[in-house]
């Protein structure tokens, strides 16, 4: 199965709202919030979903071979599944503590946590035989850009949109799930 265009954008934007949902809590309470601390906080969210699929992709291909027969169940598992954790996620409290600085101690284990969804996805790329190159390039730019407007957004907005975007990250990963199973069932 290949992906086309939008389906890879939309993958990247459901994978990038963990990232943006955070990036509005960091516009809260980063001192000061400005476009040098937008902006790192977007590399280290944009840089790590943007390798972590490739990571899962490398793995992935490893074994892509092996289980092709049932491949699509894989795809479609993995992404309802990390799909329906962000929907669920969604309805829960708000973390009230914070970003005060954009230093590595804080944002690390962040991008870390955030992108853990994407190499699962990264996994089901090797058996979707996606172009990782530019799957990948798609994930972090999209992310980057995201975080930062993210960042900006909660400057101004605040709280209000954070589980609306994990909500609509969560539904579209398990609509294309649902999409990768009905194709190959009914069309492939």
């Amino acid at each position: 199965m290949k992906l086309t265009i939008i389906e890879l954008l939309l993958i990247a934007v459901a994978l990038a709202m963990d990232a943006f949902a955070i990036s509005i809590c960091a516009g809260l309470t980063l001192q000061p919030v400005n476009a040098k601390n937008a902006a790192i906080v977007g590399l280290y969210f944009g840089g790590f979903q943007a390798g972590m699929p490739l990571i899962g992709y490398l793995a992935g291909t490893q074994f892509a071979d092996k289980i092709t027969a049932f491949d699509h169940w894989v795809a479609f598992a993995v992404l309802a599944i990390i799909g329906g954790k962000m929907v669920l996620d969604s309805r829960g409290q708000a973390d009230e503590s914070g970003i005060k600085s954009p230093n590595v101690k804080t944002m690390l284990p962040l991008a870390i946590a955030t992108s853990i969804d994407a190499l699962a996805v990264g996994v089901s790329f090797a058996f979707m035989q996606v172009s990782i190159a530019p799957a990948v390039s798609a994930i972090g730019v999209v992310t980057f850009s995201l975080s930062v407007v993210g960042v900006l957004v909660g400057k101004i907005a605040g709280l209000k949109f954070k589980s609306r975007a994990e909500l609509v990250g969560g539904i579209i990963l398990v609509a294309m799930g649902v999409k990768i199973l009905v194709e190959h069932l009914f069309f492939g």
